[in-house]
This record gives structure tokens, C-alpha cells and sequence, in this order.
């Protein structure tokens, strides 16, 4: 997998968020794509899925390319650069399609204005840096993508499940929310929100994961079993 030398770099989000597609889904958008891991696990996983991967920085979009073909996906996915939160008619423009996609997912920028610590890094604070109005345009350009019955999936800090969730909560029923922790009896640090456009289902909050156990550095087996590539997340 190729990466930036500097810079926000892809990690087990990246994985958690490709292996929480469901089965069958056949057309992927990953929303700020980055080099292409969640999109490229997803594709690993459901051998019929095209994908299409947007991004507005180039940087990223080359390195997604370059991973798109190392990994021989080259007839199943091509990469777009488009601003995510641009309005409607300049991500048409831009060649986005709406109404076009049975999953969308997206590993957002996560520190909001005045929190966390900016990057010196241009790209890695772009990454990372972006406020509630911001992340609700995320959304809303997740919900004018998908398809009516398409899965919206976002992957998340647990602190900022507030704005989030009000942007689902708006747009999408059948919401689902799955916390994870990094070991058992801790506080959930990130959770996984799924929904499903055109849905009237009231919202899930599921049982709490365990990344690790509670002893020792190795991961629970089944999350071992998902960064390994031979497991998808079932939820």
C-alpha cells in the first residue's frame, strides 16, 4: 500500500471502515478517500463491487491510482477529484453522481475548530481539521449519493458522536451505532454509523467491541481476523 512519506497516513479505520460494507453491495463511493484503503479492502472483500474513490487533494488521488492498480482493481475502480463538501451542481460538475450508490463510507476529518492540535502538515491537517457545518455537508453529500435503500457508513472519534449523529439522524433511519473500545471496560474511542437512505427504522445501539483484550499488544480474534484481510465485520 502506497502512502505519503508525511502526512496523514491510513490506518486500522481505514480497514474497520472497508470491512464494515455489507455483503452484496455492488457500488462503493469512498467519500475523502485518502490513498484508498477502506474502498480497496471493500473491493477485496465483494469480488462483483465497483468503487469509485473522490478526493480533492492530488497527492492522494496519485497515490489511491497507484494503489488501485498494484492491487489489480484497475477494471473495478478509478479515483475522482472532487471537494467532498463542494455543493451539488460543482460535484456534478466535477463528475459525481447522485442517487448512484447502494454504500457510501467516509473516515471524515475528525478535530473540530478551536479542538485537538493542528499538523504542521498541509495534507495531514486537512485530514484531520473541520468543524460541525463541515461534517454535515459530509453527510449531506453522502445522503444525495447514495442510492434509495443504499448504506451510509462513517467511521468516527467517539467524542464527536454528537454532530454526527444529528446529521444522520436528519437524512437517514435505520441508524446503527457501534462503539469500540480498545479493550474491555474502557470507553468506547471510536464508533461506526451505519444508516440506510430512505429508511423509517428506528435507531440501533449495539454492544461495544473490544479491540484488544484485555491482556497483552495482539487484538481480539476477530478484529485480528479483519486486519488480516480474511474477515469482514459483521454487525
Amino acid at each position: 500500500m502506497s502512502q505519503p512519506r508525511h502526512g496523514f497516513r491510513a490506518g486500522l479505520d481505514s480497514v474497520l471502515l472497508g470491512a464494515a460494507v455489507g455483503a452484496g453491495r455492488t457500488s462503493l463511493l469512498d467519500l475523502g478517500c485518502g490513498v484508498g484503503t477502506a474502498a480497496l479492502v471493500a473491493l477485496v472483500h465483494t469480488p462483483l463491487m465497483q468503487a469509485i474513490l473522490a478526493d480533492q487533494n492530488p497527492e492522494m488521488l496519485a497515490l489511491a491510482a497507484r494503489n488501485i492498480a498494484d492491487n489489480g482493481l484497475s477494471e473495478r475502480a478509478r479515483t475522482l477529484a472532487v471537494d467532498v463538501s463542494a455543493k451539488g451542481s460543482e460535484r456534478r460538475t466535477a463528475g459525481l453522481a447522485e442517487n448512484a450508490f447502494d454504500a457510501v463510507i467516509a473516515n471524515p476529518p475528525f478535530f473540530t475548530d478551536g479542538a485537538g492540535t493542528l499538523a504542521g502538515d498541509a495534507g495531514r491537517a486537512g485530514s484531520r481539521h473541520m468543524d460541525g457545518a463541515a461534517l454535515d455537508r459530509w453527510v449531506k453529500t453522502a445522503a444525495g449519493c447514495a442510492a434509495s435503500g443504499g448504506e451510509i457508513i462513517f467511521i468516527y472519534p467517539a467524542t464527536s458522536l454528537t454532530p454526527l449523529l444529528g446529521a444522520f439522524a436528519q437524512r437517514f433511519g435505520a441508524i446503527t451505532v457501534l462503539p469500540l473500545t480498545p479493550r474491555p471496560g474502557e470507553a468506547a474511542s471510536r464508533v461506526l454509523v451505519r444508516a440506510i437512505k430512505g429508511s423509517r427504522a428506528p435507531l440501533t445501539l449495539l454492544a461495544s467491541r473490544s479491540l484488544h483484550d484485555a491482556e497483552g499488544r495482539g487484538f481480539h480474534a476477530d478484529f485480528d481476523a479483519i486486519f488480516r484481510g480474511s474477515a469482514r465485520l459483521d454487525w
